[in-house]
């Protein structure tokens, strides 16, 4: 067993009963039949046709055509193992113009979802937004817009009162921070806005959504051990210099603390408020807003793929932006934009992240030490890598052994005390990574884009080892 406590090549480590091996995807990058049974437009479809926002013109139209092949991916995963599906459910397929009347058409497809995992023995985990806003909504206003909360909160008691007697894990919001940044800040997202103060009204109103949906949630569902949750992706900072100290704190109130602020201790931070004073008066947050917020969960569920260095810019040269996202001409940090975001020391994935395992151990760590008592599940952690095909197989040894480092940090954070519940790998397929287009391979199946044909990977075959033995086991073909 190698124990090198510099590198996490750990292997041999065994997971205790209960914890959950499983895997994660999204709509809109998997399920593709964009047009049929009474799907409507989402921002990602619009998005998606305007030229040069997406790779290659890229749509997801087709995706991975997830919809018409249910049945041979969910055999798929039962071959794997996998204990768990992290999915999530198309709003645009529910309601068509974001409220209103429900498509019993889009119901049945996650009907059928739902139960074939179940008869499968994979327990269903169900995420209800993942950033396909359905257009209509977006025309009225987006997520800056308040009543976008009030039909997220309806949107959630429609599917959770068809789904509620069989879910096992019900999740509000995936990755807020992309969506009210990047969406309505950077621009790199749909729908592609630029202006902070929508991102910082963004960043409320989803926070306002996901209390009103919990509430809803709680009303409708039926199984009696359901487990409520969101997932936030949180930033894991480094500092440099002697501005450290400031620049972590100002990115960490508008990545991390403005969202569990507010869901998890009721109050957003107040150092939060004044650095972005110059943007918003924050006058959007309404009486009795913190209190819808901030609803009990079970789970709190936690995205991890890489660190991020900062500092407060001197003022003298040009100012180091890259923190890990398109620049498509906007900012995703309101109120910062004196802080640069330093290039991290490699190695990195095919996305130009650096791989940094320690970094989800202190993760979680921090999480556990700051909200004792909750529970936590790691609902994304994977890489990009560009696979090659030989002979019918794809040795994807810097895909396999990023896992097997990222496991041993996760049993590492159970060993110091961490309440960590299971583990969802993005992604189980290769498919659109949003602005990338379909030139980024996250998946441990390969999906062939002409043929739509599922290749799992070696890293598919190692997991499925893990799994089965619930002890990480070594990479094959690396020496260490």
């Amino acid at each position: 067993m190698s124990t090198d406590a510099a590198d996490y090549r750990d292997s041999g480590l065994v997971f205790p009963d209960g914890f959950v091996f499983g895997s994660a995807t999204a709509s809109y990058q998997v399920e593709g039949a964009a047009e049929e049974d009474g799907r409507g437009p989402s921002i990602w479809d619009t998005f998606s046709r305007i030229p040069g926002k997406v790779w290659n013109g890229d749509t997801g139209d087709v995706a991975v055509d997830h919809y018409h092949r249910l049945d041979a991916d969910l055999d798929l995963m039962r071959g794997l193992g996998l204990q768990a599906y992290r999915f999530s459910v198309a709003w645009p397929r529910i309601q068509p113009g974001g409220s209103g009347p429900v498509n019993p058409k889009g119901l049945d497809f996650y009907s059928r979802l739902v139960d074939g995992l179940l008869e499968r023995g994979i327990a269903p985990v169900v995420t209800l937004y993942h950033w396909d806003l359905p257009q209509p909504l977006e025309d009225a206003g987006g997520w800056p817009a308040r009543d976008t909360a009030y039909r997220f909160a309806e949107y959630a008691a429609h599917v959770g009162a068809a789904l509620g007697d069989r879910v096992d894990t019900w999740t509000t919001l995936n990755e807020p921070w992309c969506s009210a940044y990047l969406g309505y800040g950077s621009g790199a997202h749909a729908p592609g806005r630029t202006d902070g103060a929508d991102a910082l009204r963004a960043v409320h109103h989803l926070n306002l959504g996901h209390g009103l949906a919990l509430r809803e949630l709680r009303e409708v569902v039926t199984k009696d051990d359901a487990r409520f949750s969101v997932t936030l992706n949180f930033h894991v900072l480094r500092g440099v210099d002697g501005t450290a100290h400031e620049a972590k704190r100002r990115i960490d109130a508008l990545a991390n603390r403005a969202f569990t602020g507010p869901m998890l201790r009721g109050a957003y931070p107040a150092d939060l408020v004044t650095d972005t004073a110059s943007v918003t008066d924050w006058s959007f947050v309404q009486d009795d807003d913190l209190a819808a917020v901030h609803q009990p969960i079970d789970l709190l569920g936690v995205n991890y793929y890489s660190t991020a260095t900062v500092r407060v810019w001197d003022g003298t040269g040009p100012r180091q932006t890259n923190d890990g996202h398109k620049d498509m001409g906007g900012s995703p940090w309101p109120g910062a934009d004196d802080i640069e975001f330093l290039e991290q020391p490699g190695p990195y994935t095919a996305m130009g992240w650096n791989i940094a395992p320690e970094g989800l151990e202190e993760l979680l760590v921090s999480l556990s030490e700051q909200f004792p008592g909750l529970p936590l599940m790691v609902t994304e952690n994977g890489a990009a890598f560009d696979d090659v095909v030989v002979d019918g197989r794809i040795h994807d040894v810097d895909r396999t052994d990023y896992l097997r480092r990222h496991f041993a940090a996760a049993h590492r954070a159970l060993h110091r005390g961490v309440d960590l519940r299971g583990y969802q790998v993005w992604s189980l397929f290769d498919n659109f990574e949003w602005g990338y287009g379909y030139s980024k391979r996250f998946g441990i199946v390969r999906v062939d884009y002409d043929t739509l044909e599922r290749l799992p990977k070696d890293s598919a075959y190692w997991y499925a080892e893990l799994v089965r033995t619930r002890t990480i086991p070594p990479v094959p073909g690396l020496a260490i």
